[in-house]
Order: C-alpha cells, then sequence, then structure tokens
C-alpha cells in the first residue's frame, strides 16, 4: 500500500483553509505545511487540525514545494497551494491508486486544475488557460519542482525514463482566487 505526504504550502490562507484541508487529510498519511509568515488565522486553523506547521521564508514556488517535500517521510507526494481543493471524485481515485499495486517511481500525475476568480469559472488567467495540467503527485525520488522563478513545474531528477506522467481525467482542483489584487500581486507570477 502506497504511503502519502501531503505538501502544503500556506501564507495568509485562512479564507479557504477549512475547505482545502478536509480532503487532503483524507488522502494523506501525513500532512507537511509550510507557511511563509502568515499573519491571518492560518496557523489556528492548521493547529485545529492537529497540523504541525514549518515556518521557511519564501524566495519562490518550487524552491518552497522542494522544501516541503525534504520534510516527508515518504517517497510519494501530493503537493498543493493553500488555494486548491481537491474533489470528492479525486480523493477516491487517489485513495484507489493508493491501495492498489506498488508504483513505478518514474510515473507521475499530471491533475486538471480549473480556476475560479470571484467565485465564476474562468477559461484562462493569461498566460495559463483552465483547466491547466500541473503534475501534482509524484515520487520525490526521481522529480522535483524546478528552480525557474515563473511558472515552475515538476521535472524529472534521475534522467529522461521520467517524462512518463499519467493524467487523472476528472475535473479535482479548484484554484479560487477572490481579489481581482490576488491575482496581480501574487508572489512568482
Amino acid at each position: 500500500m502506497l504511503k502519502l505526504s501531503v505538501c502544503l504550502l500556506t501564507c495568509n490562507s485562512a479564507r479557504l483553509l477549512s475547505q482545502v484541508l478536509p480532503p487532503l487529510l483524507k488522502v494523506a498519511d501525513e500532512c507537511i505545511v509550510v507557511d511563509s509568515g502568515s499573519t491571518d488565522t492560518t496557523l489556528d486553523i492548521c493547529r485545529q487540525f492537529g497540523l504541525t506547521v514549518h515556518h521557511h521564508p519564501y524566495t519562490a514556488h518550487g524552491a518552497q514545494m522542494n522544501y516541503a517535500t525534504t520534510l516527508a517521510s515518504y517517497d510519494w507526494v501530493l503537493c498543493m497551494d493553500s488555494d486548491e481543493i481537491l474533489d470528492n471524485e479525486v480523493v477516491a481515485e487517489i485513495l484507489r491508486l493508493k491501495a492498489g499495486e506498488d508504483l513505478d517511481p518514474v510515473c507521475a500525475w499530471r491533475l486538471p486544475r480549473y480556476w475560479y476568480v470571484l467565485g465564476e469559472a474562468v477559461r484562462t488567467i493569461y498566460p495559463v488557460s483552465s483547466p491547466d495540467y500541473p503534475v501534482r503527485l509524484f515520487n520525490r525520488t526521481t522529480a522535483a519542482f524546478n528552480n525557474r522563478p515563473v511558472d515552475d513545474q515538476v521535472v524529472g531528477t534521475s534522467g529522461p525514463s521520467n517524462s512518463r506522467a499519467g493524467c487523472v481525467t476528472i475535473p479535482f482542483i479548484r484554484c479560487t482566487k477572490s481579489l481581482v489584487s490576488s491575482i496581480v500581486i501574487l508572489p512568482g507570477w
């Protein structure tokens, strides 16, 4: 049975965190929260869910995710942002994946991410189309986030065989931005 570490980045994430955490905790054997300086109630919400928060200064998204994966107890990681909410169908899909046969460590899974702005579904937030398909579930021994300051992505770390990425076909990530300013001022964009 596959063990899964969920890596979650936070910074002033209180608005959606109570919606983000329950589905993540259903699939997680451990949940690693890395916070880069929240001043709202993010840390309190994490504690209410029984989570330990690791503090790490933010330099770039990929670097922050890579730091989170170094804290993982398990090699398989699901890397999420604090405004991405797993749908029930994908929770079931991940649980089936965890209960199945051992996975080839060079495989990774792209998860369709649907974007919402001010509560409305959007087709494009330039330069990203909705849905987009970022790799979110991978083995940290064979893949990691690259160090690009913008548009980072998961890449293989041990040769060309790491290019195999499956794709979950059900829509299951909602990335929500409630304020126009949060789209414009996001670090790393």
